[in-house]
């Protein structure tokens, strides 16, 4: 379950709520989205804080934009966040596509596919207790997983997901329509690019998707996902955002069942209200 951190309206009693909820539910993840170049709570800054009203539930950031950020200071954000969290942390990487979030962090959009796979490499290497360069001192703190803590991929197109097979433990995509998509064709690639790069372990995959389970719903979903979509410009959002199906109680249902039959190991469900009630509801699906 995604903290509902890009609606309006999360306060501190709000995210206590939500934390506690989420933890106390059936839910194996909580989840948080980066952007800079909108109205929504800083994703480290709110994931430090869940890891510290929660117990249970593995913290997940979903995702981070990584070339928008220096790797070593990442290095040390993601390590205490294992430390805090007691070893829950599951780490999402990607590119994004909002070069107006690069700008707000002064960072170059420019090749950042390639940035990205350097910038693993360098993460992991910090975290096995490399040093910044020679003679210089590491970055610390050991995380509390040996080795740091799976990083997942958010790769959505045949280039970045064969790069991602060389690098990440699984992959995690995105669908507008869970309804309407046929998920085994879009695992399939997944799985053979980790094939074709000569690993033995299968993906752990998992995908993500707006939805609502309030009266309004479908004009709820449709709201919200124009609202999050707009930074595209308002012709493309409107289109996006009448692709969006996760609208009401048996539509939610039926897109979890598809995606499980496809072979998901995870979805990550994002609310478009902070309405608690809401969460209970969907909770119930797999209580």
């Amino acid at each position: 379950m995604t903290l509902p951190t890009m609606t309006s309206g999360m306060d501190r009693d709000v995210t206590n709520d939500w934390c506690a909820a989420i933890d106390e539910g059936p839910f194996r993840s909580l989840a948080i989205g980066e952007r800079i170049a909108f109205d929504n709570l800083e994703m480290h800054t709110t994931l430090s804080y869940a890891a510290a009203r929660t117990e249970r539930v593995r913290i997940a950031p979903t995702l981070v934009i990584l070339p928008m950020h220096p790797v070593a200071l990442m290095a040390k954000k993601l390590a205490t966040l294992d430390v805090l969290s007691g070893g829950r942390v599951d780490v999402v990487v990607g590119v994004g596509g909002r070069d107006q979030d690069y700008k707000a962090a002064e960072r170059s959009f420019a090749r950042r596919h390639q940035a990205l796979d350097d910038q693993i490499a360098e993460l992991r290497r910090l975290w096995a207790g490399g040093a910044l360069a020679a003679g210089e001192a590491s970055v610390g703190p050991p995380c509390a997983q040996p080795g740091g803590p799976p990083v997942y991929a958010s790769a959505l197109g045949p280039l970045s997901t064969a790069r991602a097979a060389q690098w990440a433990d699984g992959n995690m995509g995105f669908t507008l329509g869970p309804n309407t998509e046929d998920h085994e064709a879009t695992f399939a690639p997944v799985r053979a690019a980790w094939t074709a790069a000569g690993r033995t372990d299968a993906p752990r995959i998992s995908t993500s998707f707006f939805y609502s389970v309030a009266p309004d719903a479908e004009q709820a979903l449709r709201d919200y996902a124009f609202r999050y979509l707009a930074i595209f410009g308002h012709e493309a959002a409107e289109m996006m955002a009448s692709m969006t199906t996760a609208a009401g109680f048996d539509a939610v249902a039926e897109a979890l069942d598809r995606l499980e039959a496809a072979g998901c190991d995870e979805v990550y469900l994002v609310p478009t209200t902070t309405d608690p009630s809401h969460l209970s509801e969907v909770a119930s699906l797999r209580g």
